[in-house]
């Protein structure tokens, strides 16, 4: 089969490797559609704090069960899928309290371990849930959607609260998602008019254009001096959280789902005199796929629009190439893998 491998920051190879033997307890499956996330760019580039090389990148897809023992969860040859990447090592302390997302010891596929940017994956079949008919190119945007939707609910995002989500790339546009799907006010802050207009589009109630706009006055603007109750950074850089801090409201709730290397140093008693929450927000759980996926089916909302370009499988590199040239062009670019 063939997979694509990145050897070195700036590099991307399609090679091709032995089909996967499954073992008991996995389903065989074939990759239909692999999303390149933000931390498959930051691979690529050589930023990703968890990057490793060489390094096969990917987990966000669709695939097609083509093996799969009788088992619990109802899984049979033939079925639309995707799953959960984040795999958890089950004895330290976060997983025995149940908080598998955050194990210790975690290996996420394409970031401490190689990933799904390959023809047949094999994978446990628990780590397994049904597409329930969801068209496979929107199923393969489901777990970023996980990430987003997730930091949504580590905020406690209720109807009614105002809510800032600073960065409007892809985790950030789903993150405006998810708290409109829990009925919020929300206002997207990024330097890319073009992803801010896509973060309209997909239900974003005002933006603040950050570098032609004066943030703080915006800020102040928008929330009558109040600030926000809820602020999600989604970028990953010491400015971006700054902003969070800056525009909290006192005692609102500060949720990082941002990944970066940068430190910052900041007036930390800003927290103490504001009373904030602050939250950290990594991977995401099987009720949050199993939510978005009935929320999908229902037709609460249309991941379609996300998608900018679909590139075949000989066309890997373009791919990278592409999305790290056209970043305000392309908001999520798929890799077809049949």
């Amino acid at each position: 089969m063939k997979y694509v491998r990145i050897p070195e920051p700036g590099k991307v190879q399609v090679e091709e490797m032995e089909k996967p033997e499954r073992k008991p307890g996995e389903a065989l499956l074939e990759i239909l559609y692999g999303g390149i996330c933000g931390s498959d760019m930051g691979t690529y580039r050589g930023t990703f704090l968890y990057s490793s090389y060489p390094r096969i990148p990917g987990h966000e897809f669709s695939a097609r069960v083509v093996e799969v023992d009788d088992n619990e969860y109802g899984l049979k040859p033939g079925m639309i899928v995707t799953g959960n990447p984040y795999y958890n090592c089950g004895h330290c302390y976060s997983c025995r309290r149940g908080f598998v997302n955050c194990c210790t010891g975690n290996q996420t596929l394409g970031a401490q371990r190689d990933g799904i940017f390959r023809q047949y994956f094999s994978m446990p079949v628990e780590r397994i849930y049904d597409g329930k008919g969801l068209d496979a190119k929107e199923l393969a945007l489901i777990e970023p959607f996980c990430i987003s939707y997730h930091a949504v609910k580590r905020g406690s995002v209720k109807k009614g609260d105002r809510v800032l989500v600073v960065g409007a790339g892809p985790i950030g546009v789903l993150a405006v998602m998810g708290a409109k799907l829990l009925g919020a006010e929300v206002v997207v802050s990024d330097l890319s008019e073009g992803r801010l207009q896509m973060a309209k589009e997909l239900g974003a109630d005002d933006v603040i254009v950050t570098g032609r706009e004066d943030f703080d006055q915006r800020v102040q603007e928008l929330t009558k001096g109040d600030g926000f109750d809820v602020c999600i950074e989604c970028v990953g850089q010491p400015s971006t959280f700054q902003n969070c801090i800056d525009a909290a409201a006192f005692r609102g709730r500060v949720v990082v789902v941002g990944i970066g290397k940068k430190n910052l140093d900041f007036a930390y008693s800003r927290i103490q005199t504001k009373e904030l929450d602050i939250f950290g927000s990594r991977n995401a759980g099987k009720d949050d796929f199993t939510e978005l996926i009935d929320y999908a089916i229902a037709g609460k909302f249309d991941l379609s629009r996300l998608i900018s370009r679909v590139y075949g499988l000989s066309s890997a590199e373009q791919a990278f190439t592409e999305v790290k040239e056209n970043p305000d062009a392309i908001m999520k670019a798929l890799i077809e893998f049949q």
